[in-house]
Order: structure tokens, then sequence, then C-alpha cells
């Protein structure tokens, strides 16, 4: 775990990698580290504008380097930075790496108020029925679907994550 007295440095680091996104004209002013035991593992800044990826959040960029650096999927121990309160996605991104804890600069209504980033309709969407979503969901072909889960689960050279 990262010594409470180094999440100044560390956020630090994450609002100036924002800056420097922001300034190359990548993405919006976001960033973001992962770090364990005081030592850099990952890093990015949002990269939506000049990756055309609209998964390329600096959350997500920074896991992925990490994951990369350690060779595993899993943040074990990892404290990630964020220069603001991971969005919904990142948040899911962020859970499934399994970091031991996040700390951020500025929240989501922040983002929202000051910066046009809101993330809020994504939280009320997901609170509706797949149906009266603006993105209708529909399910089809659950019986085929759950036969992947059956094999799945009868495979004994899997590896659970």
């Amino acid at each position: 775990m990262t010594p409470p007295g180094d999440d100044r440095l560390f956020i630090e680091k994450a609002i100036a990698l924002a800056y420097e996104g922001m300034r190359q004209g990548a993405g919006g002013p976001f960033g973001a580290l992962v770090v364990k035991e005081g030592k850099i593992l990952g890093e990015g800044f949002n990269r939506v504008i000049g990756d055309k990826d609209p998964t390329a959040h600096a959350e997500v960029v920074a896991i992925r380097n990490a994951c990369r650096h350690l060779g595993h999927y899993q943040l074990d121990g990892c404290t990630i930075y964020c220069s603001s309160e991971p969005c919904p996605m990142c948040m899911g991104a962020i859970y499934w790496a399994r970091p031991e804890r996040i700390v951020f600069a500025t929240s989501h209504q922040d983002a929202a108020q000051h910066a046009r980033f809101d993330d809020q309709f994504i939280y009320d969407e997901l609170k509706l029925p797949h149906s009266q979503r603006r993105i209708p969901a529909i399910q089809m072909l659950r019986e085929e679907g759950l036969k992947l889960f059956e094999e799945w689960m009868g495979m004994e050279e899997k590896k659970l994550y």
C-alpha cells in the first residue's frame, strides 16, 4: 500500500497528466496513475479524441498500462489516483481490476458543473428497465447464451478471475 503521505504527490501527478493530455488535444481534462508501494506502474491521460476511442479514459489507459507492467489483470495492493472521480465506465474497470483504493481530486459533480462532463444520465439510465433506456437493450436467445456458461463451468483448464 502507498503511504498516505505520498497521496498528495501522486494526485498532483494525476492532475499534471490531465493538463498534459488536455493541452495536447488528446481528450478531456483527466489524468490517472496506478501506484504500488510508492512506485508508478501505469499512467495515462484522457485519449478519447486523439485515439478516437470512447473507452480511452485516463483511468482505463492507466489500468491497461499497469496491468501490462505487472503481467496480470488485477491490481492487488495498488492505489489508483485520478484527477477527477471516475465515471461509471471507469469505476467498472477499477472494480474489475481490484485495486486497494482510489484517490481523486474533483468529484463527478464538479466535473458536471465546471466542465460539462455530466455522467448522471448514465446512473439514471441504469436504473430504468431495458426497454425504457435511451438506447434500448433487447434480450434474445437466452437459452443459447446460457450454454456458454454451462460449457465454461465444465472446462477444467479455465482460469477464474
